[in-house]
């Protein structure tokens, strides 16, 4: 069998395009428009280009955008001064770091400067807790686009066994939270799990956010599961993903890499940055 590909460049602009269409009919009413203030510490070419990118997709449903910068030498003092003001700024709707900061900058402290308001990646504790409670609140935008493309799609996740590959704050986590919610049964694997790909078999639903290029392997996936490959490595001057092209010919789902995850985690920061900005009106 060759695996239903699931594609997050078409969902996105689906996605783009409600936010357009609410973004219109709010400002017909006299509403106010969202604005998205982006920090970027440091001049890495990586996190200017994802910053870049950002911003255009915010830009082009009529999202405005800021864009800030300090110097790769900034301290931690420095940066969180500067989220203060922005969260003092009555214009701006939701504040985006680009992570990774700079070694000698402290992230922690960073992401908890952002008022949970303004939060627009679900980092700040405040915003963690409650999705761990299953409140409302601001679902970080990796996961909730690997969310929005499995229900899109129709894969079955309620009373499905799912595996997350990887527990990081970012994807891990929180990914292993929303399919909770989904009523799935959720396994999260890390470096000290035993026997990974007789757990990885098991799923109906493989998250892979480990990070290793083509580390999920053919024989490691359960015939017809659904595969959403969250990796992005370099290989010969190439993105590539997680897991192993090889995958294709056994999983029933799977997200292409690139053109899956990633346009799905943008779309979600646009429809955040919306969602902080009536919330807060």
């Amino acid at each position: 069998m060759t695996a239903r590909l699931l594609d997050g460049r078409a969902l996105a602009e689906t996605i783009y395009a409600e936010v357009e269409a609410a973004l219109r009919g709010r400002l017909a009413g006299g509403g106010t428009r969202p604005h998205l203030a982006t920090l970027l510490v440091g001049d890495d070419p990586a996190s200017a280009t994802y910053v870049r990118m950002k911003q255009r997709n915010c830009e082009r449903v009529g999202i405005s955008t800021s864009d800030h910068r300090l110097p790769a030498t900034a301290t931690t003092a420095e940066v969180v001064e500067l989220i203060r003001r922005l969260d003092a700024d009555p214009e701006v709707s939701a504040i985006l770091p680009q992570m990774p900061m700079p070694p000698q900058v402290d992230a922690e402290a960073v992401i908890e400067a952002v008022s949970p308001a303004k939060d627009v990646d679900g980092l700040h504790p405040y915003n963690a807790g409650r999705l761990a409670l299953g409140a409302p609140t601001v679902k970080p935008c990796t996961p909730a686009g690997i969310i929005e493309l499995l229900r899109a799609n129709e894969v079955p996740m309620a009373g499905r066994r799912a595996v997350v590959v990887g527990r990081s704050n970012l994807v891990g986590k929180p990914a292993a939270l929303l399919l909770l919610q989904e009523q799935a049964t959720v396994t999260v694997c890390h470096s000290r799990t035993a026997d990974l790909p007789a757990v990885c078999r098991q799923a109906d639903v493989l998250v892979a956010a480990v990070g290793k290029t083509f580390y999920i392997q053919p024989d490691w996936v359960k015939q017809g599961a659904a595969v959403v490959d969250v990796g992005v490595s370099r290989l010969d001057g190439k993105v590539a993903g997680d897991v192993d092209p090889g995958v294709e010919e056994v999983a029933g789902w799977l997200t292409p890499n690139p053109g899956g995850v990633g346009p799905m985690t943008r779309a979600m920061l646009v429809r955040n940055t919306y969602d902080a900005e009536v919330r807060r009106r």
